[in-house]
């Protein structure tokens, strides 16, 4: 696995916008920074990745010897050993384990910072980095994000997707600049406003007892096995809530990561689901599945979008207003109750 910073699957926004360095301060380090360089950093990051010195050297280019020696000058720089060797290679003491990771964190940031200075050059002036629940992306995100691309090619909006409670964890870390999740999650120390709304429905294979007209309550499906996503998701959480309510337990039987892949299950019969209508809709045809309206309350939603108290950057602030402006409203396809 090479060490060179993976590419970015999602975009790291490197503020402040170009040209302005107001909130920049200098950060006064405890080393002398003349002992560190990126090649003997990134050996680091290989060394842990591969758990093998030779293997690191070979892949940043180094001789054996020469590899040693940097990794020698980094322990003595820091005070502390960072591997432990033995017969079949090195492992990551604790002092190296963090240094591998703040060390892959700085490559990324530079390989971000390289992506940036080329966007520069062709005109984007500033990235703004969102994060996103699967619900908000899967439902209405695209064809808005789409648009404004079109009207605003100075700004790049890089796009994180996560389950509801690690988007308000990123807001709050500084880890994204606008968060778009489910309401569940606390909010206190978050400037919020509503984006949209959606409804949670049964999806159902196409023989199933559940299979109706009308409106369900949950509770009346809780005896079944169920497909649903991974711990953090806003709909795995109310499922939980609604089922300790009813006083009955969440048969669990599997849970994986997309609309797409609850689908394919539930079409095999492993299982029923609850999902989003707008999303599961375009899903339910294809795999001749069926869908049914519930009853409880709680399956009527509510969608945030989400910054930090007090932020205040324009292009920012920008997006929110395009995204929550009422012409913007995405409409969700009419569909027949099935």
């Amino acid at each position: 696995m090479s060490s060179s910073a993976p590419a970015a699957a999602r975009r790291r926004n490197g503020r402040p916008a170009a040209g302005d360095t107001r909130g920049v301060t200098s950060v006064r380090l405890p080393w002398n920074l003349a002992r560190f360089d990126l090649v003997s950093i990134r050996l680091v990051v290989d060394c842990v990745q591969h758990g093998s010195l030779s293997a690191a050297a070979r892949e940043t280019n180094l001789a054996l010897a020469a590899a040693s020696r940097r990794i020698k000058e980094l322990e003595d720089a820091v005070g502390e050993p960072l591997f432990e060797r033995h017969g079949r290679g090195v492992l990551p003491t604790p002092a190296g384990r963090v240094f591998a990771r703040h060390a892959l964190s700085l490559l990324q940031s530079l390989e971000q910072m390289g992506s940036e200075l080329a966007d520069l050059r062709q005109g984007i002036a500033q990235h703004v980095r969102l994060c996103a629940s699967t619900a908000a992306i899967n439902q209405f995100l695209p064809p808005l994000l789409a648009r404004y691309a079109r009207s605003h090619k100075q700004v790049r909006v890089d796009l994180d997707e996560q389950v509801s409670t690690a988007v308000v964890a990123a807001l709050r870390e500084g880890r994204a600049d606008l968060g778009v999740f489910v309401e569940g999650p606390e909010t206190a120390d978050l400037d919020c406003r509503l984006f949209r709304r959606d409804e949670l429905v049964l999806v159902l294979p196409a023989r199933h007892r559940l299979v109706g007209r009308g409106p369900v309550a949950f509770a009346e499906a809780l005896a079944e096995d169920w497909i649903t996503l991974g711990d953090g998701a806003a709909l795995l959480v109310k499922q939980h809530e609604a089922a300790h309510a009813a006083g009955l337990p969440l048969k669990l039987r599997m849970q994986v990561r997309s609309f797409d892949a609850v689908c394919h299950l539930v079409a095999s019969g492993l299982g029923i689901a609850m999902l989003p209508k707008t999303a599961a809709l375009p899903i339910l045809g294809a795999m001749k599945l069926r869908w049914r309206a519930l009853s409880d309350p709680w399956a009527q939603r509510r969608m945030l979008l989400a910054t930090r108290m007090g932020a205040d950057d324009a292009a920012v602030r920008a997006l929110a207003d395009f995204l929550c402006e009422p012409s913007q409203k995405a409409k969700a396809r009419p569909a027949k109750q099935q």
